[in-house]
């Protein structure tokens, strides 16, 4: 089985200014610190509030 992966949306470009979504925690993350801190939420539903609200 493999584990969950970190996901960038295929809409990104290539100047690296994304962020990255990890469905099972409800979190997203700076692209360009993959071992930097994560923006966890309490569950898919604010997760979706979240990325709503942002665009």
């Amino acid at each position: 089985m493999n584990p969950p992966r970190w996901r960038k949306s295929s809409r990104s470009g290539p100047n690296g200014n994304c962020v990255e979504v990890r469905g099972d925690l409800s979190a997203v993350r700076d692209s360009k610190q993959p071992h930097g801190p994560a923006l966890r939420f309490g569950g898919s539903a604010a997760l979706r509030r979240f990325v709503s609200a942002a665009r």
